[in-house]
Parts: C-alpha cells; structure tokens; sequence
C-alpha cells in the first residue's frame, strides 16, 4: 500500500509542476505581446528544450496555444472564452469598489487591464453628472495616451513597456498626447515615485483621469476615477487620489484571496 500512495504522491506531485509550468509558459507567451518563438521561450522559461516541446503540443493541443508559420506559439482561441468570462468576474468583484468611489466622488470609476499591447476596459460605473466621462466597457486604448495604462507600465520590466511601445504605438491622440518614448521614460519615473499616474487630457481633450495600478493582480490592472477637467480640480485630486489608492489596494486583496 505505501508503495502505491508513495507513486500517487509523485504522480500527483509532477502533474501539479507540470500545470504550474504550462501556466508559466502562457505567461511568457502573453507578456511577449501574445507571441514568442521558440528560442525566446527556451531562453526564459529555463526549462529542457524537451520539456517546452512536450508542454507546448500539449497546450496546443488543448487550444490554449497555436503554432504559427513560422513557428513560433500564439495564445490560443480556447484563451478567448476563458478570458470572456475571467473579465466578466472581474467585472462583478470590482464593481462594490467602484460605486464606493463613485459615491463619495461623483465621478465616473474605472477598471481596466492590460490586454496584449492594450488597455481593455473592463468595469465602469458612470457617474451622475449630466456632463460625464463615458468609456465602453471592452474598449481598447494605448497604454502611453491613458491613465490607466499609464499607471500599470512602471510595474513592468524596461523590456516589455519597449514592446508594447512597439506593438501598440504612441499615436497623437490629442496636442497633449506624449508621442516620445524617452518622454514617456521620465513620465512613468515620477508615476513611480508619487504612486499614481494622471491623463491630462492625453487621450480626449477636457478630461482628466487620475489612475492608480491595482497591486498583486494576476495580470496588469488599473482603477481610476475621471470626468471634466473643470471638476477634477486639484481639490478634488487631494480628495480622490488617496480613495483610488485605498480602492486598488482593496481590489488587489480581493483578487488575491484564497476562499
């Protein structure tokens, strides 16, 4: 009998390594902007060459990644319904924080993650105004012309804000926009050093955001509060920027509890 349970142990125990290192490599794929070649996985999965070729047919296998032409390994579509219904829970965790900071602002709250080489929007709880900042929920933004995605880059390595940078662009969304990357650079030092990032009025003229990246969360994320520049005043910034702040280390916590 102890040999039996002493070979389920080992069993068990190599097919939860085995998961964990699959994981590990769609997250390798993901943070490489969706795709890697095989060399770059090899390089930073620090794993045998065997063992990639195995998890990969594996997750392919599954749908979870795909080869491509040239092969190199895509996220696969399998991703796509999980990822759907990830966000929609998300969606549903975050929404109690949102309409506290909403409450005790009066301005429109946000979620958003890091998607790719984007932000994707994906809670939003609209303020009451009459006047007032409306993102669709699924809308995709440039991580350099946003608060949000402008909180989340300095929590990311030099090598992969270069590549979404890259990927994504630094359109000139508005006269405000910053368009250059060493500009950026600097930008995103002092979101590190004051602990939040604003929009003024990057990504549309007359709004301002101030955004705060949610810490721990399994992938990039960002809460934030904006509407008109008129009423994001720099009263209201001594007022709401602590409130995000408390929010996203509240959502973070949320996102991280083991039930």
């Amino acid at each position: 009998m102890s040999n039996v349970d002493g070979q389920s142990t080992k069993s068990t125990r190599s097919g939860v390594q085995s998961v964990v290192r699959a994981f590990a490599l769609l997250d390798l794929i993901a943070d490489a902007g969706g795709r890697a070649t095989l060399s770059e996985l090899a390089e930073r999965a620090d794993l045998p060459m065997p063992t990639i070729h195995r998890l990969l047919r594996t997750l392919v296998g599954l749908g979870c990644a795909r080869q491509m032409e040239d092969r190199g390994y895509a996220l696969g579509p399998a991703l796509m319904r999980l990822g759907d219904l990830a966000g929609r829970q998300l969606g549903d965790i975050v929404q109690p924080y949102l309409r506290s900071l909403v409450q005790d602002l009066g301005e429109t709250a946000n979620i958003a993650v890091l998607d790719g080489d984007m932000m994707v929007y994906s809670a939003q709880v609209p303020s009451q105004h009459s006047m007032r900042m409306f993102t669709e929920v699924g809308r995709r933004v440039h991580p350099s012309a946003t608060g949000v995605g402008k909180a989340v880059l300095p929590s990311l390595k030099q090598e992969r804000i270069a590549q979404i940078v890259q990927s994504s662009g630094m359109p000139e969304l508005t006269p405000k926009t910053i368009t250059d990357y060493d500009e950026l650079l600097e930008e995103l030092d002092r979101i590190r050093e004051r602990g939040y990032a604003i929009d003024e009025e990057e990504q549309e003229l007359g709004v301002r955001c101030f955004a705060v990246n949610v810490p721990g969360a399994p992938t990039p994320t960002a809460v934030s509060v904006s509407g008109p520049k008129s009423r994001l005043d720099e009263e209201f910034a001594k007022r709401a920027i602590p409130l995000v702040q408390g929010a996203a280390q509240q959502i973070g916590a949320e996102l991280n509890r083991v039930e």
